[in-house]
């Protein structure tokens, strides 16, 4: 399974948020499902298929497996995950 966590870097409501992102909506969807997300927390937008997951689920989804990217680091492999994601987006615009 390859299912990719970024950086927790989006403040929002007190908390940091990352994305759960993957090579496929099928691994994306059988991970959130590991770590108890609701199917409606999934978010299908022309920015990218993920899940946004707070720094906690972060954690333990790299327990589970998860591969962690960084926007800092890994910027040319986080471009490529990006645009997987957009291309799984059904809303997306091309």
């Amino acid at each position: 399974m390859t299912v990719y966590v970024d950086d927790a870097v989006t403040l929002w409501r007190g908390q940091r948020w990352a994305h759960l992102m993957a090579d496929s909506l099928e691994e994306l969807h059988a991970m959130a499902a590991q770590l108890g997300l609701p199917r409606r927390a999934f978010q299908d937008k022309p920015s990218g298929a993920h899940y946004d997951i707070t720094v906690e689920m972060r954690e333990q989804a790299m327990l589970l497996g998860v591969n962690p990217i960084s926007r800092h680091v890994d910027r040319e492999r986080m471009r490529a995950v990006i645009r997987n994601a957009r291309a799984q987006a059904s809303g997306r615009r091309d």
